[in-house]
């Protein structure tokens, strides 16, 4: 994924699926400087990481 399309779907209103390391997450920010974005595994929004972009993949 890219920063465009992750920014895309932290702007839905619609419910897009998003896993990093085969784990469901939600995106909270991303960072173009730094192509990372903050993310929180979907069942536990205390669990948050910062990852790399690229690594996010849209199901």
């Amino acid at each position: 994924m890219d920063t465009v399309r992750a920014e895309e779907i932290m702007a839905s209103t619609e419910t897009i699926k998003v896993e990093y390391e085969g784990v469901p997450v939600w995106i909270d920010g991303v960072d173009r400087q730094t192509n990372t974005a903050r993310v929180h595994v979907q069942n536990n929004p205390q669990e948050q990481k910062t990852v790399p972009v690229d690594q996010l993949i849209e199901r």
